[in-house]
């Protein structure tokens, strides 16, 4: 079972920072440049479809997984065990996740234009930058670089 829910995390895990990837390094800049909405509204459309279960599954599979080596969960942000510093660091990077998402899928999606595609790049930068930084350190639970 642990070794089915590692591989489900860390394939969804793939799909969502790969995609933030795709999206910062190629399709933004190319969207920025040419100043079009709707190509970047068509990637967010596909890429949602897959995107936002992949999160999910990180999120249902990553809090079982941090059940599993803290069960306690009051321990998840107490930040003197190294284990439970990088449950807490995960749980510090899928607020700020949420945060973004929220605050682009209410403010700044709804009112896409020409106008506004820089304050959209200013959310998908930083879920970029996140999105490595959770792989950053579910690597580490393995190789204790920031426990």
């Amino acid at each position: 079972m642990y070794g089915t829910l590692l591989l489900l995390h860390i394939l969804a895990a793939t799909v969502w920072t790969g995609g933030h990837l795709v999206l910062a390094l190629t399709v933004l800049p190319r969207v920025l440049k040419q100043r079009s909405p709707a190509e970047l509204l068509r990637f967010e459309s596909a890429y949602e479809r897959i995107g936002i279960p992949a999160l999910l599954i990180q999120v249902a599979t990553g809090i079982w997984l941090a059940h599993r080596v803290v069960p306690d969960m009051s321990q998840w942000l107490v930040f003197d065990d190294p284990i439970s510093r990088l449950i807490g660091a995960k749980l510090v990077l899928l607020t700020l996740t949420i945060a973004f998402a929220v605050d682009a899928r209410l403010r700044i999606i709804p009112r896409l234009s020409e106008e506004n595609l820089t304050a959209l790049a200013w959310h998908i930068i930083p879920v970029t930058m996140i999105s490595v930084l959770f792989v950053v350190v579910g690597v580490s639970f393995r190789t204790g670089w920031f426990s």
